[in-house]
């Protein structure tokens, strides 16, 4: 197996015995995949492709599937276990104006034409400094955005792809972390913005090329503050929904406008009060709602349905909409029986661009594999 590989459909489809719901599983192969994180979607080509990752042949590589074939193609070429994990890739973004992609392997920072396949190393993070985080382009396809933080790896192990091994204690640590902006052109890169917090999730607005959202990563009840907005024309920073004692809000990820944010949270120390809502960058408009079940991570594309993946005890696929000043639900989907076990299997429900449809990942045959569902008519689906 090789860069440019092509392989043929592995695809399947079955309905769910509870809700009928058709599902289509589009990989099926004794390895792990996963698709990018659920606030970077892989869908490109105008939605006719779609990037995964793939743990086939003792090798962790980017894959690209045609979407109307299922006819997937090697995107490359990487040394066995060096230096990749399945969860790196979590991090691969696409660049919204031309057929590129960036991922890091190790500590490079690589651009990949989806075309050609041919590579081009845009930066190299410090020797100080760990292997690189999130990555996410500007709205303008100008700049990839980064973030990485100080390597401690001398002080105590961290291992996130199995059970946050160190997570506490990382934070804790209160590392050195970085934004910078690098041009997708040569590679320039600048930095924008720097703190000594466990700096992650960069997530930059798909409409405004200026603005990014961040976090201060660890354990969401200890962190001085969750969710922070990043305008580059000046520099500054914001915090974005101020939470009150017993809160808890993460996750957070850009609706389809470019300027809303969306989040999920608890309130009550023991996470009882599950609630969803969004705000506008600059801190006005908020609307929030409680939920009735609770869920690891949600996504949409607005308000007015949002999508859970459940949770380690109730794995299911579920969907809520908006009434008024309510959310109606949930409704079920679909069992997807996955474990959450690491990062490469969590199902990370990502919502297409146009919202009719729902990519996800599930373990429940063994092994990591992708899924995707056409978002069904809310009235037809049973109570969760």
């Amino acid at each position: 197996m090789a860069r440019g590989d092509t392989f043929p459909s592995e695809a399947r489809q079955f309905d769910d015995p509870v809700t009928g719901v058709t599902i289509t599983q589009l990989t099926d192969h004794k390895a792990h995949h996963h698709h990018t994180y659920f606030t970077n979607p892989g869908w490109y080509d105008e939605g006719r492709s779609l990037l995964f990752a793939s743990d086939r042949a003792n090798a962790t590589n980017l894959y690209s599937m045609d979407l109307a074939s299922k006819e997937f193609r090697q995107l490359t070429d990487l040394p066995d276990g060096a230096h990749v994990e399945s969860n790196l890739f979590h991090s691969t973004s696409v660049n919204p104006t031309r057929a590129e992609a960036y991922f890091w392997h190790g500590r490079e920072l690589v651009a990949i034409d989806l075309r050609t396949l041919e590579q081009r190393v845009l930066h190299t993070t410090p020797t100080t400094f760990g292997e690189g985080g999130t990555t996410n382009v500007t709205a303008d396809g100008a700049h990839v955005m980064v973030s990485y933080s100080e390597d401690l790896s001398d002080r105590f192990r961290m291992d996130m792809g199995n059970g946050y091994v160190g997570f506490r204690e990382y934070w804790e640590a209160r590392p050195l972390s970085r934004i910078l902006r690098i041009s997708t052109a040569d590679g320039t890169a600048e930095i924008v913005h720097e703190d000594r917090s466990w700096i992650g999730h960069v997530n930059t607005s798909p409409v405004h090329p200026h603005l990014l959202t961040f976090c201060h990563e660890g354990p969401w009840h200890l962190v001085d503050h969750r969710i922070w907005l990043l305008d580059l024309r000046d520099g500054s920073t914001s915090r974005i929904r101020p939470t009150a004692e017993g809160e808890r809000v993460g996750h957070e990820y850009w609706l389809r406008d470019g300027v809303h944010i969306g989040y999920h949270g608890w309130s009550g120390l023991d996470q009882s009060d599950p609630f969803h809502g969004a705000v506008r960058y600059d801190g006005s408009n908020q609307w929030e709602a409680p939920l009735v079940e609770s869920s690891m991570h949600y996504h949409s594309r607005d308000l007015d349905t949002i999508v859970g993946d459940g949770t380690k005890t109730n794995p299911q696929l579920m969907v809520w909409r908006r009434n008024g000043d309510v959310f109606e639900g949930p409704r079920l989907i679909h069992r997807h029986r996955g474990s959450f076990h690491t990062q490469a299997v969590h199902v990370h429900p990502t919502v297409s661009d146009g919202g009719d449809q729902i990519l996800f990942t599930s373990d429940s045959r063994g092994y990591g594999n992708l899924y995707l569902v056409d978002v069904p008519d809310f009235e037809t689906l049973p109570a969760a």
